[in-house]
């Protein structure tokens, strides 16, 4: 039978074919009803399709349906192709003639069998026709199903194997290979470089399916730094902005656990030099940050601060930061990791005390960020504090006891409480508090020594009469001292105090100088009692 060619099809301006209308409205009801009455017209018409799925090749494998009367092979490599095409020319099944859109559906039953790769190649056509108004849901849900069955399962199938000998496709893959076991200890990164292929849309639908199917979050969170790496190569400022928005996304969505700070902080940098992302997405990218904080060193938290600020660092970065870790720490969490925060942001203020720039509301906002309770010493504390006074000579009394507000005098060692007594930078209600702490933890000293010789024993009568003699001079000189009991005693004498701090701290050193004498034998044995605390640098 000679079969004509009466109808001219424009596929999306990449190639003309004439081909007979009435053999493919006999299998597509798209032309059937395009046609009409004008099914019977000797003459030739002409359709142009602006948006055909897969273009050319797409046409043609329709085309080749229809002039076999309703056989093709379907392979995963062409599956997906052809239930789009199908979809778009409405080759549902009428009863009379075979169905391209049944017997798609129908192949993939046995995408159970389909080698890693042959899925890998499915997947890869379900991105390319996703730009088509016949886009291939049904298909691409079951190749993700598949694709993430397969990584989460411990049985995993090879790279390198193909379809059963069971199965209907034929493929030109290598079929020597079987199922393998895999270890995913040693090799749970093995699939990471097949993925990187996918847009930033079919990533968030691969890791929503892993989180559901409880897929090993410490995984998806290297996969996701790998793909962000990888895509940024070549990626577009847009593009970029869209990948770091749904990553960050994705992470929130993940066990906090699972998360390297280091590997956030990374990801901070770059989101910051993305200037159309959302402020959202920074925000959330903050509060892992944050919830992680405690992992983090001095170096992560020294971040250039935004475009036309002229401190040395994003200092309000470090607030946001801070108080993001104390919303996340819930009332059961560790103390470890509170004072290890704490210890960080010791050392951070430390570091930025001496930027000119650094107002005192600022920092005091930084020196009263944690609660008392998270620091063992407020040694750094006051060092910081020293540190930002000496720079910062020309502020206020009021700022300086704003600032002042955040030490706990019981915290401080005697050392940091001299330096602090004879240090005129600070406001003298301060020194004065620092130099009765100083003066009582002296006393506590002494009732030490005198609690030791009464009940203590084990000593010669020769240690004895030297250590009682150790400790008249030390009742001399802390009488000689003279501390008053009160604070309000002291209050009256402030004005003439300023000049008696160094005759004060010439007193203290002759204590400490008698304390050094008492033999290292008596203060080894007080057990818990003897402390040798660190010397402040002033």
């Amino acid at each position: 039978m000679q079969v004509c060619c009466d109808l001219e099809v424009d596929v999306n301006g990449e190639e003309v074919f004439m081909v007979d209308k009435k053999t493919l409205a006999s299998f597509s009801k798209r032309f059937s009803g395009l046609f009409g009455n004008s099914m019977d017209n000797s003459g030739n018409l002409k359709v142009v399709f602006h948006d055909f799925p897969g273009g050319a090749v797409g046409f043609e494998l329709i085309a080749r349906f229809c002039y076999n009367n309703g056989r093709t092979q379907i392979t995963p490599a062409s599956v997906v192709l052809l239930n789009c095409a199908a979809q778009f020319m409405e080759m549902e099944s009428d009863g009379h003639r075979p169905s391209l859109l049944n017997q798609t559906k129908k192949s993939l039953d046995g995408i159970s069998f389909w080698s890693w790769s042959e899925l890998l190649v499915a997947l890869k056509e379900c991105q390319d026709l996703l730009l088509f108004p016949s886009k291939p849901s049904l298909i691409l849900d079951k190749v993700l199903d598949c694709v993430v069955g397969r990584l989460v399962s411990p049985i995993v199938a090879s790279p390198y194997t193909s379809s059963s000998e069971n199965s209907s496709f034929q493929c030109s893959c290598d079929t020597r290979s079987s199922y393998s076991i895999r270890n995913n200890s040693s090799q749970v990164s093995w699939w990471f470089e097949d993925l990187l292929f996918l847009n930033i849309d079919l990533i968030d639908k691969v890791i929503k399916l892993m989180i559901c199917q409880h897929f090993d979050h410490a995984t998806i969170t290297k996969f996701l730094f790998c793909y962000q790496r990888s895509r940024f190569v070549t990626a577009t400022p847009t593009e970029k902005c869209r990948i770091m928005e749904v990553i960050i996304n994705l992470l929130s969505l993940l066990d906090r656990n699972s998360l390297s700070c280091k590997h956030l902080f990374d990801m901070f940098r770059v989101a910051s030099s993305l200037e159309k992302i959302s402020k959202y997405c920074k925000s959330v990218l903050e509060t892992l940050i944050g919830s992680q904080l405690d992992q983090a060193t001095i170096d992560f938290l020294l971040v250039p601060p935004p475009r036309k600020k002229h401190c040395m660092y994003d200092m309000n970065l470090v607030l946001r930061l801070v108080n993001a870790f104390q919303n996340e720490l819930s009332c059961c969490s560790s103390l470890v990791r509170l004072r290890k925060v704490a210890s960080l942001l010791d050392s951070y203020l430390v570091e930025v005390s001496a930027d000119s720039y650094l107002t005192p509301s600022k920092f005091a906002a930084l020196v009263l960020l944690l609660p008392d309770s998270a620091r063992e010493s407020h040694d750094r504390l006051f060092q910081a504090i020293d540190i930002y006074l000496q720079v910062h000579g020309g502020i206020c009394e009021a700022e300086k006891m704003r600032i002042c507000s955040a030490l706990n005098y019981a915290k401080l060692s005697t050392d940091a409480l001299r330096h602090l007594a004879r240090n005129s930078k600070f406001p003298s209600r301060i020194a004065i508090q620092g130099f009765i702490n100083q003066q009582s933890k002296l006393e506590n000293l002494f009732e030490g020594q005198k609690h030791f010789d009464t009940f203590s024993g084990s000593i010669s009568i020769e240690e004895s009469i030297k250590e009682n003699e150790n400790s008249d001079q030390v009742l001399v000189y802390a009488k000689r001292v003279d501390v008053p009991g009160k604070a309000e005693q002291l209050e009256v004498q402030l004005p003439g105090m300023q000049f008696r701090v160094p005759e004060l701290d010439k007193f203290s050193g002759t204590i400490h100088t008698q304390i050094g004498n008492i033999p290292r034998t008596r203060l080894s044995s007080l057990g818990n009692n003897a402390r040798f605390l660190p010397k402040l640098c002033s």
